[in-house]
């Protein structure tokens, strides 16, 4: 069963991570990272949900995650094995806040902070 309300991690540039109750509902989903929400599968059925268009948009970078940094502000959350998300655990919250707890510095010339998008073309009619 869908939560109305889940509880997570929200990471915002800059700032130390803190627990906050949102609605679990896509507006407010989207409102929480300012635009349109991207899933990046962590472990054991937690998400970091990201801004989609996070660096496309000039958003400032907020914190590394693997081989990326992610730009914007984030949440994790949980998720459920019929794919909806739902709240974390006090266990979780204190995992993830204290994962995310450093605050780093970006001087902007990081390599993953260029987008990686490559537009490809081909001939649909075969030179017709």
């Amino acid at each position: 069963m869908k939560e109305k309300m889940i509880k997570i991690v929200k990471i915002e540039v800059g700032k130390a991570p803190y627990q906050k109750e949102i609605a679990n509902e896509l507006e407010a989903l989207q409102k929480e990272v300012g635009g349109l929400i991207e899933c990046v599968y962590l472990d054991n059925g937690a998400i970091a949900v990201i801004n989609e268009e996070g660096k496309i948009n000039g958003m400032q970078p907020n914190r590394r995650m693997g081989s990326d940094i992610i730009c914007g502000p984030f949440f994790i959350c949980g998720d459920t094995k019929d794919g909806n998300f739902a709240s974390l655990s006090e266990k979780e919250i204190e995992k993830y806040s204290q994962m995310f707890k450093a605050v780093p510095e970006f001087k902007g010339d990081e390599p993953e902070l260029e987008t990686r998008i490559r537009i490809m073309g081909f001939d649909m009619f075969g030179g017709m």
